[in-house]
């Protein structure tokens, strides 16, 4: 990210020109395990031209005890290390990434249509109620 859109970066010429960032959203970063941090999935992702998408829940956590400085950057050498550990044990990152990327999106489809299912229920009974 920061190669692409950070200064002296392949973006620049756009940036002139008015392009704007894209920014990554960060989803579904409450813990879902009470074993961990409530905060363990914001705190470590806090960095500029971010977006983190956060229950109510997790929002009163972060305000009450997170993390207020820039973490995005903070132990990427390591990152980089284990993924190449994990290459090394035969597991393919893009496989498992495109996996959880299709499950993620198919869970957001669902909770979408759910919705939109919900509202055409509502809306006919109030049709029908007159």
């Amino acid at each position: 990210f920061g190669e692409v859109f950070g200064k002296g970066g392949a973006f620049d010429e756009l940036a002139a020109r008015g392009a704007r960032v894209q920014r990554p959203l960060w989803a579904s970063t409450s813990a879902k395990n009470p074993n961990y941090p409530d905060t363990v999935y914001v705190d470590p992702l806090i960095g500029p031209d971010t977006v983190n998408t956060l229950p109510p829940k997790t929002i009163e956590a972060v305000l009450d005890h997170g993390a207020t400085t820039s973490a995005i950057q903070d132990g990427v050498a390591e990152a980089r290390r284990a993924l190449d550990e994990i290459a090394a044990l035969g597991i393919d990152m893009k496989e498992v990434t495109d996996k959880l990327e299709s499950d993620g999106v198919a869970s957001f489809a669902k909770s979408f249509d759910e919705l939109l299912e919900n509202l055409a229920t509502k809306q006919q009974r109030l049709a029908a109620a007159g």
